[in-house]
C-alpha cells in the first residue's frame, strides 16, 4: 500500500456530516477538521447567528458548510432537520452527536426536573438523531455515527450524577447501535474526551486547585487542546476506521490510566 492510498482512507470528499453543538468548543473543532478533510459540514446549535459566523469562517477558507439551527431536545425539530439535510444533499453520511450539558449539584439536592433535562440533552437527543440518521445511512449502505461521550462514561466524579449517568448510558447506546447497524454498513463509535481547555471549562482551567488536579493526574501533564480532538473525529468518520465499530476511543492524555 502506498502512502497516497493510506492518506486517501482519511479523506471525506463527497461526504455530508451533521455535527451538533458545533458553534464552539469541541463541536466546532470537530466540524473544522471534518470540513478540512473534505466533508460538507452541517453545523448545528440553537444560536443561528453564532452558526452563521462559523459557516462564514469555513467558507472563507474554501470549505463546504451550511447551517441547521435547532434544539436537539426538540424531537420534532430534530426529525425534520435530518430529513431536510438528507433530502437536500441526497444523503447523510456522518452524524456527530456532540451537543451536551452538565448540571452540578449534590445528589441529595438534585431535582428530578434537572435530572430529566440532562437526560433529554445528553442521551435521548442522541438516540433520536441516530435513529433518524440511520434511516438514510442504512438505505445507502454506508454511514458513521460518532457520539461524544466522556471519560465519565468509564469513571465518575461527585456532584454531576446526571452527567455521569447519561455518559455511561451513551456508551451503551453506542454499542447497541454498533451491533444492530454494523451488518448494514453503518458503524457506531464514541469519543471519550478527558479535560480539554475549552471556553466552557475556562473557570476550571483558571481554578488553581482544579488545574493542579488535572495536570497532576494526567501523564501528559496538561489539559487537552480543542484542535487535538478534530483528527480523532476524522478517523472515526472515514474509511480509515472501516473495521472499528462499537469502540470507546478515549482521548484524555492518559488520565484514567494513571493511579
Amino acid at each position: 500500500m502506498t502512502n497516497g492510498s493510506v492518506l486517501d482512507t482519511f479523506s471525506l470528499e463527497g461526504r455530508t456530516a451533521l455535527i451538533t453543538g458545533a458553534s464552539r468548543g469541541l463541536g466546532w473543532a470537530m466540524a473544522q477538521a471534518l470540513a478540512q478533510a473534505g466533508a460538507h459540514v452541517v453545523l448545528n446549535a440553537r444560536d443561528e447567528k453564532a452558526l452563521a459566523g462559523r459557516e462564514s469562517e469555513l467558507k472563507q477558507d474554501g470549505l463546504e458548510a451550511s447551517v441547521a439551527a435547532f434544539d436537539v431536545t426538540d424531537e420534532a425539530a430534530a426529525v425534520d432537520a435530518v430529513k431536510e439535510i438528507a433530502a437536500f444533499h441526497g444523503k447523510l453520511d456522518i452524524l456527530v452527536n456532540n451537543a451536551g450539558m452538565v448540571h452540578r449539584q449534590a445528589v441529595t439536592e438534585l431535582e428530578t426536573a434537572d435530572w430529566q433535562r440532562v437526560l433529554d440533552c445528553n442521551l435521548t437527543s442522541c438516540f433520536v438523531l441516530a435513529r433518524e440518521a440511520a434511516k438514510s445511512m442504512v438505505g445507502q449502505g454506508w454511514g458513521r455515527i460518532i457520539n461524544t461521550a466522556s471519560i465519565m462514561s468509564i469513571v465518575a466524579r461527585p456532584t454531576i450524577p446526571p452527567y455521569v449517568a447519561t455518559k455511561h448510558a451513551l456508551a451503551g447506546l453506542t454499542k447497541a447501535l454498533a451491533v444492530e447497524l454494523g451488518p448494514k454498513g453503518v458503524t457506531s463509535n464514541a469519543i471519550c474526551p478527558g479535560y480539554f481547555a475549552t471556553e466552557l471549562n475556562a473557570a476550571l482551567v483558571n481554578n488553581p486547585e482544579f488545574n493542579a488536579l488535572v495536570t497532576g493526574r494526567t501523564p501528559l501533564g496538561r489539559w487537552g487542546r480543542e484542535e487535538e480532538l478534530g483528527p480523532v473525529a476524522v478517523f472515526l468518520a472515514s474509511e480509515a476506521s472501516s473495521y472499528v465499530n462499537g469502540h470507546l476511543l478515549v482521548a484524555d492524555g492518559g488520565m484514567i490510566t494513571a493511579l
